[in-house]
């Protein structure tokens, strides 16, 4: 059953709004634009120098009765007070990530969605990483048997960004930044079933708001996550690595395919010692083609419209979000949890 295109409008024209949302809904098969509107007037005067259709206030926007879907691409400290409104107007809504700064918040916003009969859902759209997709298809697949514990980095070398998400009122820092991205991809991974979490921030370039951080997701299951943001890494360390039952993987960078041995026979019969340092060692001592395999998985084909593409189906009652609830809930909760250990001096915090 083919879809009918929605019109959809963004409210904020800034990084995200104009060089992510609108380009993107400009080239998208499922949604049309109807226009933006933002706070500032410079940002509204560049949306029409680009020849977008511009909004003067977002009631007025609201009031538009052709839009069906509201896309908020704002500082987060305002998606709720955005959110709601668009509920009220009657609009299904995306809000960026983190969809906002409180479990309160966000249970408000859902009662706001349920109330008016509307989707709503948080822009993911890092699910759609190929080195995320790498690591799940191999998790998924268990050739290398049942994880154990991935570790998962971004680092960078420029501090953090200048603009609003260096200031604390606005939801500013790295945790909220590019932490909710690596938190919803390790649940992606490895599920949902969240047991303890313990944290530490850097502040290197900002002393206001966290500039990096150290994250560790202990699951019910036993396996465990390690997540790392550095924004002053000027030597960045491989993006993803699994541990498996029989194996090992690891992306060193997103550009790369994932490179995986799998191990074929635990012991050898005669293990020879190698010079290591300033000895010998066996324990140390690497494999052979005898005992692993070693495979380069391929660069999974991924396509982020696919987001807006569900979202769309899941307005027409055809699919389910992608992005459910309970998900947005899981994760906002880790990063709330998050910041407690670090107020607790990096205290491990069980849920």
């Amino acid at each position: 059953m083919a879809t009918m295109k929605k019109k959809a409008a963004v409210i904020g024209y800034g990084g995200m709004g104009a060089g992510f949302h609108v380009k993107n809904i400009l080239s998208s098969d499922v949604v049309t634009l109807a226009g933006i509107y933002d706070i500032d007037p410079a940002k509204r005067a560049k949306a029409a120098a680009d020849g977008v259709h511009v909004y003067e206030t977002r009631e007025e926007l609201l009031a538009d009765p052709e839009i069906e879907l509201v896309t908020i691409a704002t500082p987060n400290d305002v998606h709720e007070e955005i959110a709601l409104a668009a509920f009220e107007a009657g609009k299904n809504v995306i809000s960026e990530k983190p969809v906002t700064l409180s479990l309160e918040s966000l249970e408000r916003m859902i009662a706001g969605a349920k109330k008016a009969g509307k989707v709503f859902s948080v822009h993911q759209n890092r699910r759609f990483d190929v080195d995320a997709v790498a690591m799940k298809q191999i998790a998924d697949s268990g050739d290398i048997g049942e994880v154990m514990n991935i570790e998962s980095r971004i680092h960078g070398s420029r501090g953090i960004p200048s603009d609003w998400r260096g200031i604390k009122a606005y939801g500013g820092g790295m945790l909220y930044d590019w932490g909710i991205h690596l938190i919803d991809q390790a649940c992606m991974i490895l599920g949902y079933d969240v047991k303890s979490v313990q944290c530490r921030f850097d502040h290197i370039t900002n002393k206001e708001v966290d500039d990096g951080f150290g994250l560790t997701i202990e699951y019910e299951s036993g396996k465990r996550a390690y997540l790392e943001v550095g924004t002053y890494n000027f030597i960045p360390m491989p993006r993803f690595y699994m541990r498996a039952t029989k194996g090992s993987a690891i992306i060193t960078d997103w550009r790369v395919p994932a490179h995986v041995v799998k191990c074929k026979a635990w012991h050898e019969s005669d293990v020879i010692p190698v010079v290591n340092g300033s000895g010998l060692t066996k324990t140390m001592a690497p494999r052979d083609s005898i005992t692993v395999d070693e495979y380069d998985v391929p660069r999974p084909v991924t396509d982020v419209h696919n987001y807006y593409r569900n979202f769309v189906r899941a307005i027409d009652g055809l699919e389910e979000q992608m992005v459910t609830h309970d998900q947005m809930r899981c994760v906002l909760k880790i990063i709330m949890t998050a910041f407690e250990s670090v107020e607790k001096d990096s205290a491990k915090i069980y849920w």
